[in-house]
């Protein structure tokens, strides 16, 4: 039994100061409205830092110089263990547009680590390869296709380990492949798409309630000839029960937009992602897809013709939020483990500090510096001594 004490605690009904969080195993037992020492407990003192829910990465495609398009168990584990390092304590890894060999060398991976106890592994996101050439981005070009149920149905009723499928969804074929998506209890997000409003609210319509790394590879307010139209950006922001998730780097998104879609969405509907690559949380200086190079401090094609992903930690999400985008702490918090749990569905066990709930905790300090992790009641980092 471990006692977390001496630090506000953020809790469902807000900040809690003088308290404690008590944790047994993988589960916190309950949330003390006192300090007082607990018989038999390990006291582990936040020295005045801010205790709050683990991060929860929806959108990752890896880390510590490891890919998860890979496909082995090795490098799952060095990105996982890189990114936990940074606040992560529950992840779902992210293949860009892949061969279907790619993605079943994937699912073998993401199974085995699901079926180990404790595992912070949580399912497979799959970003294509069902995406807009015209909106490729950094994807692999050679990789993209319209939907193929010659691939998908087997691939879904092979496995239950995929959860999350981003697709452009004005692609022929989509309304079939979304439909059996959630019939499999897929979510749907659109992603990297020219997709236009009666496109999007028909793709709603089935099941795409979720914007893969909104605002980037998405068509946003255009002129063809004399006439105006809207865009995909306006198409989601005018759907209100469509959530959205966002690079929180301070480069693919300037932080006045961030704060933007967060009045606008609210803290309800709106995520934060790291959309990082193999060079996330790591010495080193080579992406995984050779095309890519690492500049200013993001991920981008040796042409600079577009951004090719991200070198962010969930940390630096937080510190972007706050310190660039203004947003307060609790919902900056929020953003990185209350709504990607709801809306990856898992918010009966993860997303907060609850009795009951999985013991995935994590400290910052004043200034939005990680100190310590706790995934599933394990301590994986602890630099609590340095806060002063």
């Amino acid at each position: 039994m471990k006692q977390i004490y001496n630090g506000r605690i953020l809790t469902p009904e807000g900040w809690l100061k003088g308290g404690s969080v008590i944790t047994d195993g993988a589960k916190i037992v309950t949330i003390a409205r006192n300090e007082l020492p607990i018989v038999d407990a390990e006291r582990i003192d936040a020295n005045g830092c801010d205790i709050v829910p683990g991060g929860i990465e929806q959108h990752c495609h890896g880390g510590g110089g490891r890919d998860f398009m890979e496909g082995t168990r090795e490098a799952f584990e060095v990105a996982i263990n890189a990114h936990m390092q940074h606040g992560t304590t529950s992840i779902f890894p992210t293949l860009s547009s892949s061969t279907m060999q790619m993605i079943y060398d994937a699912v073998e991976a993401t199974e085995e680590l699901m079926r180990e106890k404790n595992s912070p592994v949580l399912g497979l996101h799959l970003e294509g390869h069902y995406l807009n050439i015209d909106m490729a981005g950094g994807q692999i070009p050679e990789n993209i296709k319209d939907p193929d149920p010659e691939e998908y149905v087997p691939l879904l009723n092979g496995t239950s380990c995929i959860k999350r499928w981003s697709t452009a969804p004005e692609l022929p074929g989509t309304e079939e492949f979304g439909k059996f998506c959630r019939a499999h209890g897929v979510l749907n997000a659109v992603a990297h798409t020219k997709a236009n409003y009666p496109e999007i609210k028909a793709a709603y319509e089935i099941g795409f309630t979720h914007a893969n790394h909104f605002f980037n590879a998405m068509r946003g307010f255009h002129k063809s000839r004399e006439y105006k139209y809207e865009g995909t950006v306006e198409s989601v922001l005018d759907i209100e029960d469509m959530t959205v998730e966002m690079i929180a780097d301070g480069i693919h998104v300037p932080p006045v937009m961030l704060h933007m879609v967060y009045k606008l969405k609210g803290v309800e509907r709106t995520s934060l992602i790291t959309d990082s690559l193999a060079v996330a949380a790591s010495d080193s200086k080579q992406a995984f897809d050779p095309r890519v190079i690492i500049e200013d401090g993001v991920c981008k094609l040796a042409d600079r013709s577009a951004l090719a992903g991200s070198i962010a930690t969930m940390d630096r999400l937080i510190r972007t939020a706050v310190q660039q985008a203004g947003i307060p702490m609790e919902d900056a918090v929020r953003m990185v483990s209350e709504t990607p749990a709801k809306i990856m569905h898992i918010y009966d066990r993860k997303g907060s500090l609850q009795p009951g709930k999985d013991a995935d905790i994590v400290m910052y300090d004043s200034e939005q510096q990680l100190k310590f992790v706790m995934q599933m009641g394990r301590v994986v980092k602890n630099d609590i001594s340095e806060t002063a």
